[in-house]
């Protein structure tokens, strides 16, 4: 397989899914920055818009390193992100990858998460032939769990008190989704 330069832009009906770019340093910050998003995330949320070009320097670091995909998550008439989704701790020998996803709190309620998962989904087991896909989600949160379900994922356990974050001491449920459902 020939090496990826860049992530492809994968595109939905409202959405493109596109590489990130220093102009999206301001809407990284937006969405990683606000308490509210991070809540159920594994670190707190970032400090400043130096920590947002951090952050992007960080995933393009590891892009290159080929363990982790992070693309923008773009609404298609204004071009402007509105989170990120991620197929993360890449495993091809295998296949598998895990899933994550943030929005900013405008975005939320209007369905732009499930049309990013779902073709990040679609990318995975087509064009990247994985065959599993993995998301570890606080049990609190309702609305990602919900999203998972949906789409097809299995809970597949509970991993307790397995965050440490801001003085809280947080759970986790690991789900699952195999190619073979999927494409059922």
């Amino acid at each position: 397989m020939t090496p990826l330069v860049r992530l492809p832009t994968l595109e939905t009906e409202r959405l493109r899914l596109r590489w990130l770019e220093e102009r999206d340093v301001e809407p990284l910050y937006e969405v990683f920055g606000d308490p509210a998003v991070m809540r159920y995330w594994s670190s707190p949320p970032l400090a400043d818009k130096a920590a947002a070009t951090a952050l992007l320097h960080e995933i393009r670091d590891y892009f290159v390193s080929g363990e982790l995909y992070q693309w923008g998550i773009a609404l298609a008439d204004a071009d402007q992100v509105i989170g990120t989704v991620t197929l993360a701790d890449i495993d091809r020998a295998h296949r598998r990858a895990g899933v994550g996803f943030a929005l900013a709190q405008p975005a939320w309620g209007q369905g732009y998460a499930t049309e990013a998962v779902t073709r990040l989904i679609e990318h995975a087991f087509e064009d990247l032939e994985l065959h599993r896909l993995e998301a570890d989600v606080d049990p609190r949160n309702a609305p990602s769990l919900r999203l998972l379900q949906r789409l097809g994922f299995q809970r597949e356990g509970l991993l307790r008190e397995r965050y440490h974050l801001a003085g809280e001491i947080q759970d986790s449920v690991m789900l699952g989704l195999l190619r073979r459902e999927w494409a059922a």
